[in-house]
């Protein structure tokens, strides 16, 4: 289980098995949980940034790292031609089990099959690029799977919230010449842990510099209550 333990809990969601929620271990010390019912929420139960991505998509849309497959599932039942692609096995058995046509087990840097015209990454999607350093290419692979009119939908957070404010408004971040959001999570989940993996969050600046490097308009589409942003990258 170790090796998947968002697919094994997900399924245990959905065979009826849950008795605990997933446990979270991140490098900003801090310790926090991922309620299953939480990650099989309808459309009504979604943020409203959520909602309004899910609006905003057209023609052919592929959603990146679509756990359990909600997103999926809104598009589908509104007659899309929606593909749900996840690197964990467990997650895209249950998306089938919870009726999805199209499934992919895939990182989404392995996957370059063909070109859509909606990239979705919901739940911080951008973050699967690990990294800062790792943006351009993340987002130069995404631009190969996009057709020159699609468009990409994403959200992501600006977490300089959890460092330390000082007195003129300014924030206290450990100057290790890393970016400051970049974050490692490891996962525990009935007792056993995953392997730790690099998470990446962003604010809007430093995604519409990132975006124009390599390409693409970057709209500002909507802002949430807490530091969060819904953004849309068009090809130039």
């Amino acid at each position: 289980m170790a090796e998947d333990i968002l697919g094994q809990a997900l399924l245990d969601y959905q065979n009826g098995k849950y008795t605990e929620d997933i446990l979270t271990y991140s490098s900003l010390d801090e310790e926090d949980i991922i309620p299953l019912p939480y990650l099989f929420r309808g459309f009504e139960k979604m943020p409203p940034l959520e909602q309004k991505a899910l609006k905003l998509c057209k023609g052919e849309v592929l959603d990146i790292g679509c756990g359990a497959g909600n997103h999926s599932l809104y598009l589908q039942e509104k007659g899309y031609n929606i593909t749900a692609l996840d690197s964990s096995k467990g997650a895209i058995e249950v998306c089938t089990k919870r009726g999805l046509n199209k499934t992919v087990i895939s990182a989404i840097l392995d996957f370059d099959k063909k070109k859509y015209d909606t990239l979705l990454l919901l739940m911080n999607g951008i973050g699967l690029a690990g990294t800062l350093n790792q943006l351009k290419d993340f987002l130069l692979h995404l631009k190969s799977i996009l057709k020159p009119e699609g468009h990409i939908l994403l959200d992501s957070s600006d977490i300089i919230y959890m460092y330390d404010a000082d007195d003129d408004g300014g924030y206290w971040v450990p100057n290790d010449g890393s970016y400051y959001g970049e974050v490692e999570f490891t996962m525990q989940y009935k007792g056993e842990k995953g392997q730790p993996f690099e998470w990446l969050y962003l604010d809007f600046n430093t995604l519409q510099r990132a975006a124009s490097d390599t390409g693409f308009l970057c709209e500002l589409v909507s802002e949430g209550h807490h530091y969060d942003y819904l953004a849309k990258l068009a090809p130039k």
